[in-house]
């Protein structure tokens, strides 16, 4: 009466946080179910061959935007060779507008929003009767202080050599339109000395990368506090043994005592993953998202000027109401702010976002494939939009990858929009690619157009030779490497831009 749980990650380093919450509720089922985790890319028969070897009864797949695609082969074939193995979906690519799924249409049975106990209840009727007669569940929310958490389901190989998923919260009081957790209405905390005890059980068995998944870490700022004085106290009494932490924060609210907090973080401890998505208030109001833009970008500055937080700050290209050039004045705004990376992000429709209401009005084309990007509106049109994806593929090889931070300034100036879409236009009509470029060549393509540009060999030449000047170059390629530790326990993307 085997149960399996499994996924396709999209890294190796991606380790399921949400398959382990399951597991972890299976209860008296617990002893005959286990994971089995996947990355994307494997042969679709492979792994079904996996997933038949302990003959289970019951397969449930965790599926979302990167993996559907692929699951959906996965069990397609899984029902051919198998139909007697019974298998139930969940998670947030089906369970919203689900009817109409090919995935759906083959399983057997789908939960709908949370699943951590109602997938255990809808085994206990499958194996133990009466058959569930409904196809579709829908998940039962459960107080939080009810569930069993997953921490101890991290195996040793997993803290080894991937990055730990944990939440002090779920759920979101916000109500952006383009983001799933705008449904929730709210957020939900963990029992803080619980949680905080995971922490200090997966500490104490060597664990140091913690990515924080709550979607606002700031909110409450008691919270906060405690959970970075956690972070603070390991430090403290180990610096040689450093601890790294990532967390999704709110740029608006940024409060002196959690300032005074960060600011005790020495290089390499704390990522902030910061959502602006537009400066444009017309755009947010739009998209139903309060945001005081000049408070976050003082925040911004303040984290920049006053501590060692790596900050990583997302713009969304796409949004309805916003043309190019509003979309370019913002992206030039947080240029200066100066934070380490900024995810050029372009618009998705993530299934059950209330975006879709905009869709008539702003003329919205979005592919109908997986991740569903934007292709047009009625601001933007197809071939422009083109040249964002790819201007915004450009900008992580070159600037976010930390690689070409002096060579960086002088391909800004004082326009940065414009001189790097000037840059990745002529990229693509010299390379016609945007993936699988040779840093080298991309280094040597860079300098070509710089000197087109006007400035001294020798000049870029010193810039270039800084920028490879101590760098690790583990891969031929300009790709970015899965967040593996180094001697600081920073992931390797971090620690190229603390050596720039």
């Amino acid at each position: 009466m085997s149960i399996v749980l499994s996924t396709l990650n999209a890294r190796y380093a991606h380790a399921s946080l949400g398959l382990r919450y399951l597991l972890a509720n299976m209860g008296e089922l617990r002893g005959v179910t286990r994971l089995q985790e996947f990355v994307i890319g494997v042969k679709t028969a492979d792994v079904v061959e996996k997933l038949l070897a302990s003959q289970p009864r019951i397969v449930g797949f965790g599926v979302y935007i990167w993996n559907i695609e692929e699951i959906t082969k996965v069990v397609a074939m899984l029902k051919r060779v198998a139909p007697h193995v019974v298998v139930v979906l969940g998670g947030p690519e089906v369970s919203y507008e689900y009817e109409q799924q090919a995935i759906v249409q083959a399983a057997d049975y789908l939960i709908t929003g949370w699943g951590d106990i109602s997938f255990a209840q809808l085994c206990r009727q499958i194996l133990n009767g009466p058959k569930p007669l409904m196809k579709v569940h829908a998940g039962v929310q459960p107080p939080l202080d009810e569930l069993a958490l997953p921490y101890a389901l991290y195996a040793d190989e997993d803290i080894a050599h991937r990055t730990l998923y944990v939440e002090a919260s779920r759920g979101c009081p916000f109500k952006c339109e383009f983001c799933l957790s705008s449904l929730d209405k709210t957020a939900w905390p963990f029992d803080l000395d619980r949680f905080l005890g995971e922490l200090e059980s997966l500490h104490a068995r060597g664990a140091r990368l913690f990515k924080f998944v709550d979607r606002t870490f700031n909110l409450n700022v008691k919270s906060s506090l405690r959970i970075l004085r956690f972070f603070l106290d390991k430090l403290e009494a180990a610096p040689h043994d450093p601890v790294f932490a990532h967390f999704e924060v709110v740029p608006d609210h940024l409060p002196d005592a959690l300032k005074d907090a960060i600011a005790q973080f020495p290089p390499g401890a704390l990522q902030f993953e910061i959502g602006i998505q537009s400066f444009n208030p017309e755009v947010q109001a739009l998209v139903s998202r309060k945001q005081n833009n000049d408070k976050a970008a003082a925040n911004i500055a303040w984290l920049r000027a006053h501590s060692h937080a790596h900050l990583h700050v997302d713009l969304i290209a796409g949004l309805p109401g916003e043309d190019v050039e509003s979309f370019a004045r913002g992206f030039d705004r947080l240029v200066a702010l100066a934070p380490h990376e900024i995810q050029f992000g372009i618009l998705k429709r993530l299934r059950g976002t209330p975006i879709v209401r905009h869709t008539q009005e702003y003329a919205l084309v979005f592919d109908p494939h997986p991740p569903y990007t934007i292709l047009a509106t009625d601001r933007i049109n197809f071939s422009e939009m083109q040249r964002l994806v790819r201007f915004a593929r450009y900008w992580d090889l070159v600037a976010n990858s930390g690689r070409f931070a002096h060579t960086l300034t002088l391909i800004l100036g004082e326009a940065p929009f414009a001189n790097f879409m000037v840059l990745s236009d002529w990229l693509y009509a010299h390379t016609d690619a945007t993936h699988r470029i040779a840093l080298d060549r991309l280094a040597g393509l860079v300098a070509q157009w710089l000197r087109e540009r006007g400035f001294e060999v020798a000049y870029v030449n010193r810039m270039l030779s800084r920028d490879y000047a101590g760098r690790p170059q583990k891969s031929p390629h300009a790709e970015e490497e899965a967040p593996t530790p180094n001697a600081l326990n920073v992931p390797q993307r971090q620690a190229l831009h603390l050596t720039a």
